[in-house]
């Protein structure tokens, strides 16, 4: 036989002729069971108790007068209705004018929401607004202008003085203007409702 070549024996695979114990496992379910347990037993320690309800025996007092009846009940008062209040704005709650059990009237007021983001809402949407109408005065002034010379270019296009670029030029200009000044007055329009 060769030296190099490994013996038949040498290939063979060896086992452990014991299989492997499962005492790995045991320690994780016992912990699983303990736990199990203990959540059973807080559970049974935290649970709701039963409401105690006290029972009053009505009967009658005195005995000659006959028409006088006294009950004493404990128990509780629900609303026959109630109401729920919402607001069409979300805010802070600066001041509330009614109690818990108070009767109310449709279109009292209840509370009061504080009003500062939206008071500066309001000035910004007003800024905005005037804004926009100065923009429109400053594009009327230019249209005007621009129809000036739109009317000019043609007079002295008509004339062979002006060329067609330039009253080409001027007719553009002053439909650009007109385009612009209705949309600027449109805006006004949408925002001003």
């Amino acid at each position: 036989m060769d030296p190099q070549k490994p013996a038949l024996d040498d290939l063979r695979i060896k086992r452990n002729d014991k299989p492997e114990s499962n005492l790995r496992i045991r320690p994780v379910a016992i912990g699983i069971v303990v736990l199990v347990l203990a959540t059973g037993v807080i559970w049974w320690l935290t649970r709701p108790k039963a409401i105690e309800v006290r029972t009053v025996v009505a009967r009658e007092i005195g005995g000659a007068s006959g028409d006088h009846t006294v009950l004493n009940a404990s128990g509780y008062v629900t609303a026959r209705r109630a109401a729920t209040v919402s607001s069409k704005v979300t805010g802070k709650v600066v001041e509330l004018l009614i109690e818990e059990g108070m009767k109310v009237k449709a279109g009292q007021v209840v509370a009061r929401l504080d009003d500062t983001n939206v008071k500066t809402s309001l000035d910004v949407a007003q800024a905005q607004l005037e804004s926009a109408k100065t923009a429109v005065e400053e594009t009327r002034a230019q249209l005007k202008q621009a129809e000036s010379e739109f009317q000019r270019a043609t007079n002295l296009a008509n004339k062979n003085i002006e060329s067609q670029s330039d009253l080409d030029k001027a007719e553009s200009d002053a439909k650009s203007l007109a385009a612009r000044l209705a949309r600027q007055q449109r805006d006004i329009t949408a925002t001003s409702r």
